[in-house]
């Protein structure tokens, strides 16, 4: 059995919610990925609700920065999602990708029913023959995903020349292109 992910009936989509260091990034890397309906930048694993950017980024709300990922299960597979979750960011850093340090920073694969979970679990112990160090993705149950603020939703595609999009997410994203291939 083929798990595709948690479906929405009417429009035969699925969704992943990923963490993998700041959602900008993420969403970058995501949004270059055939098959990729939409990629929303938000909030999750945490105990506040409705938390804003300002709460999250005090690492005290619990949430990290994450992204839900809805996608086309007829063009790329929930596992397939997961292989370029690896190839996007350093699974091996404890609450940090590069410059962003902090909780919120973690990596984090939030899953919405077992079959999620298992694929995975399955998809990080294939993933660490990749790295050296061990990988610290936590695999979680979501509870609940709050999307971020409108200004932090496809924040690179409107902001390519900010300094932190020159600087952290053009490198990661010519770093992904080369290494999805």
């Amino acid at each position: 059995v083929l798990a595709l992910g948690t479906m929405s009936a009417a429009e035969k989509t699925a969704r992943a919610i990923l963490g993998g260091g700041c959602f900008w990034c993420v969403e970058a890397v995501y949004e270059t990925v055939p098959g990729i309906l939409s990629v929303t930048s938000g909030y999750a694993g945490g105990h506040v609700p409705d938390p804003t950017y300002e709460q999250v980024s005090t690492g005290r709300t619990g949430h990290a920065e994450v992204v839900q990922v809805e996608y086309d299960p007829e063009k790329i597979s929930y596992a397939k999602v997961l292989d370029l979750f690896w190839k996007a960011h350093d699974p091996t850093t404890l609450n940090r990708q590069g410059p962003d340090t902090g909780p919120q920073y973690r990596s984090i694969i939030l899953y919405e029913d077992e079959t999620q979970k298992a694929i995975a679990e399955k998809s990080k112990a294939a993933a660490q023959a990749d790295f050296k160090d061990p990988i610290v993705t936590g695999i979680v149950p979501l509870e609940k995903f709050y999307p971020a603020e409108k200004y932090h939703q496809d924040f690179y595609a409107y902001n390519p020349n900010y300094p932190y999009s020159r600087a952290i997410i053009r490198p990661k994203l010519e770093k992904f292109e080369k290494s999805a291939k």
